[in-house]
C-alpha cells in the first residue's frame, strides 16, 4: 500500500535469540530511522486492563497517522507466519479499529481476529520495544500551517519537496504524545500506571559530535549548525550562550586576577598591615565566649595581609568594571543570537504559532483556549511566594543558630582556630541547605504554576523558571547576604553582648574583619559547589552508564539484531526529563550571579568560572551524546526567560557590590580617615603615610571593668582596657560621632555607586545595538523582495 509505514514491536529478551523480523514493511525514506521508540515492561502486562490501556493507546496513534509494523518471529519461521501475521496486519492498518499487542504468552491480537500463536517464543522476556514513524502528511500539514499566510500560496510540490529535518520529526511526534488521549489519558499517567515503561528518541552516529563530545576537543570551536540539526535549536543556544560567557569571562578573569595580585605587590607595603603587626602593646578584647581571652592585635599580621589582597582600592575598580562587563556581555550576546537566528531562517519565527498548529495537527477539534487573569490566584501565589522566601531566609537563621552553637562546641579543642573552622563548617552546612531546598522548591514552583494556570507550554516554562529562580536566588545568596551586612554588627559591645537565648554570644566577625569572613564563604560555596557540582555530573551518569553495560554484557543481553542492540543500548542510558536542560541553565545562572553579585569581596570568582565552564561545556557535550538518551529538540529563537533573569542579576550586583564596599569593606573607612582625620588632611605632601594611624583610629577603647564577670587569665592580670573594632565613646560605649559620620558617606556611597554604574549600564546598552545592522538590512531586504514578488503576481493577474 502506497505512504504505508508501520509501528515495529520488538521484545527484549535475556537470551535474545531471535531476529527482528519486518512483516509488510514498505522501503522507508533515507533517514529510515525511527521517530521514537516507546518501552513497556513485560512483568507489567499481566493486568487486562493495563493491556487494553495499551492498545487503545497504539490506536490512537494509529488513527492519527503512526502507521504499524510487528516483527516478533523467532529465527526459522519467519517464512512459515509471514504471509499469514502480514495480512492480518493489513486488516487492522487498513480498519485502523485496533492496533497489534502481544499478550504474556506471545499471542497476537490483530482486529477481531482470535490470538495467533507464535512459536518457540522465548518465556523470559523483560521489555517490549514500539518503534513508531508518523506519516509524511503530518509533517506536510506542519509545513503548510507554518507558511506565511500573507505570502503566496505555496504549491504542493514545493511544500513535500523539502525533507523534514529529523529534530523536526521528533519535536512534532513528541508533542502528539504528550498531549491527552481521548480516554483522558497521558503517557506519563501510563508510565505511572506501569502501562508503559518510558519513551525516547533514537540516538545516531553523528561523527561530527561525538568528536566534539570528547576532552581532548576542549578547546576547539563548538560545531552549533550541528547541534542543532541534531539536538534542536534550544540546545544550540545554549551551548552558543555558554560558549560566548565562558569567551567574555576571559578579560574579567584577568581583570580580577591583576586586582588580587596588586595586593601582593602591597603585601608588606601597606601601612595598615605595618601598624597591626607593630601593635604589640595593643590588647584585644575577646571576641566571644569561645576565646575567653584577651589577645595581641600583632597576632592578626598574617591575616592582615591577606585581606589587603581583596580589599584595597583596586576593589572599586574592579566592581566598576564588572558592572559595565556585565552589560556589555548581554548586549553583544543579543547580537551574536540575532546573527545566529537569521542563519537559522527563524528571525520571524512566532512560538505561540508553532504551539497551535501541533495542537492543529494533534486534534483538528483543537479550541483556541484564551488568555486569562485572576487577581485572586495572582494573590495567592504572591502570598504562597512571601511565605516561602520567608522560610528560606528563616533557613539562614538556622544557619545563625548553627554558627554560634558550632562556635561554642570547637572552643572544648581548637582555641584560636575557632573562627576558621565555624566559617568553614558554616559553608558545609549551607551547602547541604541549598541541596535539600532546591528539591523543596522545584515542588513548590511547580505547584505554583499549577495553581496559575499558564495556557500553553511555553508560558509555563516561563513562569516556572522566574518562580524557581527566585526561590533559588534567596537560597543560595542568604547566607551571603548574612555575612557581608548582618554579621558582627548586631552584637552589642564587650561587657553588653547580644546573646542567642540568653545564653550564648552571638557570632563575631574574623579578628582581620568581614571581609576576610565573605572571602572565606565565597571560596568555600562557589568552589565547592562547582566542583562538587561537576564530579557529580559527570561521575554519576558515566557509572550508570557503566554498570548497565557490565550487567549487560554479564547477563549476556546482547542481541545478535542490531536495531534490538541499538533499542537496546539506548534504554540503558541515562533517563533525560523536561528538566534536563533547564537545570543546566539554572546551574549558570547561580554561578553568573556568583561571580558578579559579590565580586567585590571575591576577585577570583571570574577566573574560577572561567575554569568551570571549560569543564562544563566538555560534560554537558558528553552527557547530551554519550552517557543520556537523546534530549527531545525544542524550537527556540532565544534563551527565553533567562535574559531576564541574566539583565535581573546584572542589577543586583550593582547594588550588591556598592554595598559591600561601603558596609564590607574598609575602604569608606580608610578614605574618610586619610582627608579628614589623617596627617594629610590639612597637608597633602606630608613625608607621613596619609593612614599613618589609622588602626588605633578605628578602634575603640573599652574598659576591662565594665566586664559583667571579669576575665582572670595568667599574664592578663594587669589589663585595664582592651580594644575591639567599632565607633564608640569609651565613657558610655555609645557611638561615637565618627560613627554617625561614617554611616552618612556609606550611605551616600551607595547611591552615588549604583546611579553611576547604573547609568554606565543604560549607555553601554544604548551604545551597543542588541541587534546589527546586517541582520537589520537582511529582514529588510527579505520584506521588500516579498513584496516585489506579490507586486508582479498582481500584475500578471491584472494582464489576464
Amino acid at each position: 500500500m502506497q505512504g504505508e509505514e508501520s509501528l515495529q514491536i520488538l521484545v527484549g529478551t535475556e537470551s535474545d535469540s531471535f531476529p527482528l523480523m519486518e512483516i509488510r514493511s514498505r522501503e522507508v525514506e533515507a533517514s529510515d530511522q525511527w521517530d521514537y521508540v516507546l518501552v513497556a515492561d513485560r512483568q507489567t502486562q499481566q493486568s487486562l486492563e493495563q493491556k487494553e490501556r495499551l492498545q487503545e493507546f497504539l490506536g490512537e496513534l494509529q488513527r492519527k497517522g503512526f502507521h504499524l509494523k510487528v516483527g516478533l518471529c523467532p529465527a526459522g519461521v519467519e517464512e512459515e507466519a509471514g504471509e499469514f501475521q502480514g495480512q492480518c496486519m493489513t486488516c487492522a492498518l487498513a480498519t485502523g479499529d485496533r492496533p497489534v499487542a502481544v499478550d504474556e504468552g506471545g499471542a497476537m491480537h490483530s482486529g477481531t481476529e482470535g490470538p495467533m500463536w507464535l512459536p518457540q517464543m522465548v518465556e523470559d522476556q523483560k521489555r517490549v520495544f514500539f518503534g513508531i514513524r508518523a506519516d509524511s502528511r503530518i509533517f506536510d500539514l506542519y509545513q503548510t500551517l507554518l507558511v506565511d499566510s500573507e505570502g503566496p500560496a505555496p504549491s504542493d510540490k514545493l511544500v513535500r519537496s523539502e525533507p523534514v529535518p529529523a529534530a523536526t520529526r521528533i519535536r512534532i511526534v513528541n508533542f502528539i504524545l504528550t498531549c491527552k488521549t481521548a480516554a483522558g489519558d497521558t503517557f506519563e499517567a501510563l508510565v505511572k500506571d506501569k502501562v508503559f515503561e518510558t519513551r525516547f528518541p533514537l540516538h545516531k552516529r553523528e561523527e561530527k559530535l561525538r568528536k566534539w563530545a570528547r576532552w581532548r576537543s576542549m578547546f576547539r570551536e563548538q560545531p552549533i549548525d550541528e547541534i542543532r540539526n541534531y539536538f534542536g535549536e534550544k540546545v544550540a543556544l545554549y551551548f552558543a550562550w555558554l560558549g560566548w560567557y565562558t569567551y567574555m569571562l576571559v578579560p574579567a578573569a584577568l581583570v580580577g586576577l591583576i586586582v588580587f595580585l596588586s595586593g601582593f605587590a602591597l603585601f608588606d607595603a601597606s601601612q595598615i598591615s605595618k601598624e597591626i603587626c607593630e601593635a604589640h602593646t595593643i590588647v584585644m578584647c575577646p571576641l566571644g565566649d569561645h576565646t575567653g581571652s584577651y589577645h595581641l592585635l600583632s597576632e592578626t599580621c598574617t591575616f592582615a595581609k591577606l585581606t589587603h589582597l581583596f580589599d584595597n582600592e583596586g576593589t572599586v575598580l574592579f566592581a566598576f568594571f564588572m558592572a559595565l562587563w556585565a552589560t556589555v556581555f548581554l548586549e553583544i550576546w543579543k547580537r551574536q543570537r540575532a546573527q545566529v537566528v537569521l542563519h537559522w531562517d527563524l528571525y520571524g519565527w512566532d512560538e505561540e504559532q508553532e504551539e497551535m498548529a501541533l495542537e492543529l495537527i494533534n486534534s483538528p477539534d483543537y479550541e483556541l483556549r484564551p488568555h486569562r487573569h485572576s487577581y485572586v490566584r495572582s494573590m495567592l501565589i504572591l502570598v504562597l511566594s512571601l511565605f516561602m522566601i520567608c522560610l528560606i531566609i528563616g533557613m539562614a537563621h538556622v544557619l545563625v543558630v548553627y554558627r554560634v552553637l558550632a562556635a561554642a562546641l570547637f572552643s572544648s579543642f581548637l582555641e584560636k582556630q575557632v573562627t576558621t573552622a565555624v566559617v568553614v563548617t558554616g559553608a558545609l552546612v549551607h551547602y547541604m541547605m541549598i541541596v535539600i531546598m532546591t528539591k523543596v522548591n522545584r515542588f513548590m514552583a511547580l505547584k505554583l504554576c499549577d495553581l496559575e494556570k499558564p495556557r500553553t507550554f511555553s508560558e509555563r516554562e516561563s513562569t516556572f523558571t522566574m518562580k524557581f529562580f527566585s526561590l533559588q536566588f534567596f537560597v543560595h545568596f542568604s547566607s551571603l547576604i548574612y555575612v557581608a551586612f548582618i554579621l558582627g554588627r548586631i552584637n552589642g559591645h564587650p561587657g553588653k553582648s547580644t546573646r542567642l537565648a540568653g545564653l550564648w554570644k552571638l557570632e563575631e566577625c574574623h579578628l582581620s574583619g568581614c571581609m576576610m569572613d565573605l572571602f572565606v564563604q565565597m571560596a568555600i560555596i562557589m568552589g565547592l559547589k562547582q566542583t562538587l557540582s561537576n564530579c557529580v555530573e559527570y561521575f554519576r551518569p558515566w557509572l550508570v552508564h557503566k554498570c548497565h553495560t557490565i550487567w549487560t554484557i554479564k547477563h549476556n543481553c546482547g542481541s545478535q539484531e542490531p536495531e534490538l542492540r541499538e533499542w537496546r543500548h539506548n534504554v540503558l542510558l541515562n533517563p533525560v526529563t523536561t528538566f534536563s536542560l533547564f537545570d543546566e541553565f539554572m546551574e549558570m545562572m547561580i554561578q553568573y550571579g556568583f561571580t558578579t553579585i559579590f565580586v567585590a569581596a571575591f576577585p577570583l570568582a571570574p577566573l574560577l568560572a572561567l575554569f568551570s565552564n571549560l569543564v562544563e561545556i566538555r560534560l554537558d557535550a558528553i552527557k547530551m551524546v554519550q552517557l543520556q538518551r537523546r534530549l527531545v529538540p525544542r524550537k527556540a529563537k532565544d534563551i527565553g526567560t533567562w535574559l531576564q533573569v541574566l539583565e535581573t542579576i546584572g542589577v543586583l550586583a550593582v547594588i550588591a557590590n556598592g554595598m559591600v564596599i561601603a558596609f564590607t569593606s574598609e575602604f569608606i573607612p580608610r578614605v574618610v580617615y586619610k582627608y579628614r582625620y589623617g596627617p594629610c588632611r590639612l597637608n597633602s605632601s606630608s613625608e607621613h603615610d596619609c593612614l599613618t594611624g589609622y588602626v588605633n583610629h578605628s578602634l575603640s577603647v573599652f574598659h576591662t571593668k565594665d566586664f559583667q564577670d571579669p576575665i582572670k587569665k595568667e599574664g592578663w592580670e594587669n589589663v585595664t582596657e582592651c580594644r575591639y573594632r567599632d565607633y564608640r565613646d569609651a565613657h558610655d560605649y555609645n557611638h561615637s560621632e565618627q560613627f554617625w559620620f561614617l554611616l552618612a558617606i556609606r550611605l551616600a556611597f551607595v547611591i552615588l555607586f549604583e546611579h553611576v554604574a547604573l547609568c554606565t549600564k543604560l549607555v553601554a546598552a544604548w551604545f551597543v545595538p542588541d541587534v546589527p545592522q546586517s541582520v537589520k538590512n537582511s529582514v529588510l531586504r527579505e520584506k521588500f523582495q516579498a513584496l516585489q514578488k506579490k507586486m508582479r503576481c498582481s500584475s500578471r493577474s491584472t494582464e489576464v
